[in-house]
């Protein structure tokens, strides 16, 4: 795993947010799992107590990769976000040349990655090929149907 990543402040303050709620209330919900599945005996054939101690180990390793990516994090403040070449934080309006369609996109960081609301990893390929491009460049992109080219119209702070 990659240690220093980039977010924005909203990517910043969730990771935070899910960290509190794993530690504050995920972590007694587990610990309550584990006290009932110790009180029906026998541990060496408890099937509920295996799980209960399964889901703890999972919590107890998102808890840590959150205290890594939290501590390790690069937070990009929304002022500092460029409107001159597309960056972590960008919103751009793209348009793909061949089907002639633009779309509005904004390039964050792979923990904040959703694409089906339009917010894409600057690790994917074409947040990639967009970094540090400006209005009225035009950028290629391998994709599974093949080479797609963008041209850059707009880079905005939102």
């Amino acid at each position: 795993m990659e240690i220093n990543k980039t977010v924005s402040k909203a990517g910043y303050a969730k990771l935070v947010e899910e960290k509190e709620y794993l530690v504050t209330v995920k972590r007694k919900e587990v610990a309550q799992k584990l006290k009932e599945a110790r009180s029906f005996g026998d541990l060496s054939e408890n099937a509920e107590y295996d799980e209960a101690k399964n889901e703890q180990a999972i919590l107890e390793s998102r808890i840590n990769e959150l205290e890594i990516l939290i501590s390790n994090a690069t937070v990009v403040d929304d002022d500092e976000v460029s409107v001159h070449e597309i960056g972590v934080g960008s919103y751009v309006k793209l348009k793909d040349l061949e089907l002639d369609e633009v779309e509005t996109l904004q390039i964050v960081g792979s923990t904040e990655s959703d694409p089906d609301n339009g917010k894409i990893s600057d690790e994917s390929p074409i947040g990639k090929a967009a970094m540090h491009m400006k209005v009225g460049d035009i950028f290629e992109v391998e994709a599974p149907a093949g080479m797609i080219k963008f041209e850059v119209l707009e880079i905005t702070r939102e």
